[in-house]
């Protein structure tokens, strides 16, 4: 069985109607769970704690998604020397 980790975070952003954090030095990692039920739990904690707040919010990234990956990512070696 794969394993499928998740990523919890939030923070206060600059409109509600949007995904722009206010200050990125600010995000609260929640943290990384094996599963998505775990995530979903934890991130739900943090959205009832924070309810009060219309511009905090939190996600949920499949961390997996970026792990499998095929294309290698370009190299950011400097080419004008």
């Amino acid at each position: 069985m794969t394993q499928r980790l998740h990523l919890v975070f939030g923070g206060e952003l600059v409109d509600p109607s949007t995904t722009t954090f206010r200050n990125v030095d600010d995000i609260h990692v929640v943290g990384i769970f094996p599963d998505y039920p775990s995530a979903h739990s934890a991130w739900k904690a943090e959205a009832q704690r924070t309810v009060d707040n219309a511009h905090m919010r939190y996600f949920i990234a499949d961390l997996s998604s970026l792990r499998d990956v095929k294309v290698a990512a370009p190299s950011t070696q400097d080419t004008n020397s």
